[in-house]
């Protein structure tokens, strides 16, 4: 089922959350269609932004972070209608953004982004004379959607499966693609770990190994920031997230392993933070801990 929206001529984006890696949409507008892609639900930094129908309904471009050149640029005549609604759809992954048009496999512009960042929020606007009717593809039904999403507040675990990922999630590493915090009962405890979506679980270390869950909690609703720490010291404001089989409260921590920024769960007792990397179970010293603001 889609949703409606109308988009006036002054450039203020309209944002929504966005649950998965892409977004279909149809839009009728004589030019000028743009999308923001963010981490949150406003303008700023990081944001990808994708021209559609640009140059008087001539080109589309890639932008990132407001600044020129553009990241990618195509020709792109009469790409857009205002007598019809014009169907597309954007993907993203690892840091490659493509473009392309309802019905067809191949995008018609794309750049990958050499630093990418976690994906939370679409925008949509219209501007330089144009106006604009949309049609969004509605997120994944299941998930509690306010309307306007705080930014901060209280953390909240939202339960989920098989590689989703709620609105608001926290982002937490990068392997590839973005991971985010999560965790997942084992073996008598609840763990936190990585979500990777495009695997489908989150994976939780314990015992020497690396376990993935296909039904897990995803931490959202916080902004978070990630303090270094060492030894198993916590700092202040330290998220409790779990307990081990013992009882033993398990805090949100990651490490750098093989290029890789990873989730894991630290245990205070055992002086380290376990992060699941490579099927194994890999304890770090010196890490960072998620502290919910």
């Amino acid at each position: 089922m889609a949703q409606e929206f109308t988009t006036e001529d002054k450039l203020e984006y309209q944002f929504n959350p966005v649950t998965s890696g892409a977004l279909h949409f149809k839009v009728r507008a004589a030019h000028d269609a743009h999308i923001a892609l963010t981490p949150g639900p406003s303008e700023g930094e990081p944001m990808y932004e994708i021209f559609l129908g640009g140059w008087e309904n001539g080109k589309t471009a890639i932008r990132r972070d407001r600044q020129k050149p553009d990241k990618a640029i195509a020709d792109t005549p009469d790409v857009l209608s205002d007598a019809e609604y014009r169907g597309f759809w954007i993907r993203w992954a690892g840091g490659s953004i493509a473009v392309g048009r309802e019905g067809e496999v191949a995008p018609f512009v794309e750049w990958t982004d050499p630093e990418p960042f976690g994906i939370g929020y679409y925008g949509i606007c219209t501007g330089w004379g144009a106006t604009g009717s949309w049609l969004v593809e509605a997120s994944q039904p299941g998930w509690a959607i306010p309307s306007a999403p705080p930014t901060g507040g209280a953390a909240c675990w939202v339960d989920a499966q098989g590689g989703e990922v709620p609105p608001g999630a926290v982002p937490g590493g990068f392997d590839n693609e973005q991971l985010y915090v999560g965790r997942a009962k084992h073996e008598g405890a609840l763990i936190p770990g990585k979500v990777v979506p495009s695997h489908g679980v989150c994976y939780v270390a314990w015992g020497g190994l690396e376990h993935g869950k296909s039904e897990y909690q995803v931490l959202t609703g916080c902004e978070a920031a990630w303090i270094p720490a060492s030894g198993g010291q916590l700092p202040e404001g330290a998220l409790p997230s779990g307990e081990s089989e013992d009882g033993e409260p398990l805090f949100v921590g990651r490490a750098n392993q093989e290029g890789s920024l990873t989730v894991g769960k630290v245990q205070p007792s055992h002086s380290v933070c376990y992060i699941p990397y490579g099927g194994q179970e890999i304890g770090h010293p010196e890490y960072e801990v998620l502290v919910a603001k």
